[in-house]
């Protein structure tokens, strides 16, 4: 049997993106800011004290950390600042585009990158994945995670190889689940696609609106005659956690971070990729246009990119960093979570989002409202 680790990931994700992982790399060290300040917009939950200390510490940086819930929040506060007011945004890979479309970002100086401190694979493939848009970065890739099935020990039990995003709608979890909204739907739709439910393969709804509307209304369709099921919808990270702390769920589609969380806290929860693939980000770190501290962001970005930040960094969140040399470091703790998390095949099985266009995201969220409303 072939161990398990965060490096494998690499080749579930070489798989998507069709792309080859040995592409060479350069080291690059550039004296950059070793004072002043850095303005960091990022996920609630991705950075605490210990973080902003340490970095302080190694750069003589003071870093301001303000937390957001969603990528929409995330985009809808750029554009009403016009890309000023941050230094550091962190959009997930398949969102950058829309940054780009609305002019709110700036092309990374991949010179002033210690490219060699990332993982190659996720430097390369990120390209496929939104971070480069005609030939030019926007992106530096920090982290992956996943979005699966969370479940109660107890009163759900589930297994790797049988576990599907359809336990989620089975009669016998009404009134006991918990999901987002719209990725709940892609989750149902890769259910209903291996069950040979859809009209075409779940990845050409992001291609067309018309191949969208085709997919989505099977699914749609499937998940308000199943509604029953959903006792909480979330949409960050509190509400995922709530759902299963104190409102009841025993399964739920949520983020691996929510279930690590649940776990660190002594609940019998588990967490595991289905058998259709659990769907997978990249995220990464941006400049938005109006950095008033670009040097400093980019010794943010060659901090987080070292070995030591990457392990603190999971070892807080239970999310994956793309440091070379974090994963050797990360405790007893984050190493058993992510093997029971993708035993077998799972790495290999890993589900991408694709780049999601503007289209599609507003798209997106018509049939999402329409779910939660009927």
């Amino acid at each position: 049997m072939n161990p398990i680790t965060r490096r494998r990931f690499t080749k579930g994700a070489a798989s998507i993106a069709g792309l080859t992982l040995a592409a060479p790399y350069i080291s690059r060290t550039h004296a950059q800011g070793s004072s002043g300040t850095v303005n960091i917009f990022a996920w609630a939950g991705y950075l605490n004290d210990e973080m902003l200390a340490a970095f302080e510490k190694a750069t003589g940086i003071k870093a301001n950390y303000t937390p957001y819930g969603t990528n929409d929040e995330l985009l809808n506060q750029l554009r009403a600042n016009n890309g000023g007011g941050f230094d550091i945004i962190w959009p997930t890979v398949d969102r950058v585009p829309n940054y780009v479309e609305f002019d709110l970002v700036q092309p990374i100086d991949e010179s002033k990158v210690e490219v060699a401190k990332c993982l190659p694979s996720a430097w390369e493939n990120s390209k496929n994945l939104g971070a480069v848009i005609d030939g030019k970065r926007y992106q530096v890739p920090t982290d992956w995670g996943t979005e699966a099935i969370a479940f109660d020990k107890d009163q759900a039990p589930l297994e790797y190889g049988t576990a599907s995003y359809g336990d989620i709608w089975k009669p016998e979890m009404e009134g006991k689940a918990t999901l987002r909204g719209h990725s709940g739907l892609v989750g149902l739709g890769l259910w209903l696609e291996a069950e040979g439910k859809l009209p075409m393969p779940m990845l050409e709804a992001f291609k067309s609106e018309e191949k969208m509307t085709k997919i989505y209304d099977v699914i749609l369709a499937e998940a308000i005659a199943r509604k029953a099921n959903i006792a909480q919808f979330w949409s960050n990270e509190n509400e995922a956690q709530g759902a299963f702390r104190v409102n009841g769920c025993a399964i739920g589609q949520t983020w691996d971070s929510t279930a690590a969380a649940l776990a660190k806290e002594g609940l019998p929860i588990g967490f595991v990729a289905p058998k259709e693939g659990a769907l997978t980000w990249m995220e990464g770190v941006a400049i938005p246009k109006g950095a008033e501290n670009v040097e400093q962001a980019y010794a943010f970005i060659n901090w987080f990119l070292t070995p030591e930040a990457g392990a603190i960094y999971t070892n807080t969140t239970s999310i994956n960093s793309t440091a070379v040399g974090a994963a050797d470091l990360t405790s007893d703790e984050a190493k058993a979570f992510f093997a029971a998390a993708y035993p077998g095949d799972a790495l290999e099985k890993l589900w991408w989002w694709p780049i999601q266009e503007s289209w599609f995201v507003a798209k997106r969220n018509e049939y999402q409202d329409r779910f939660l409303s009927a």
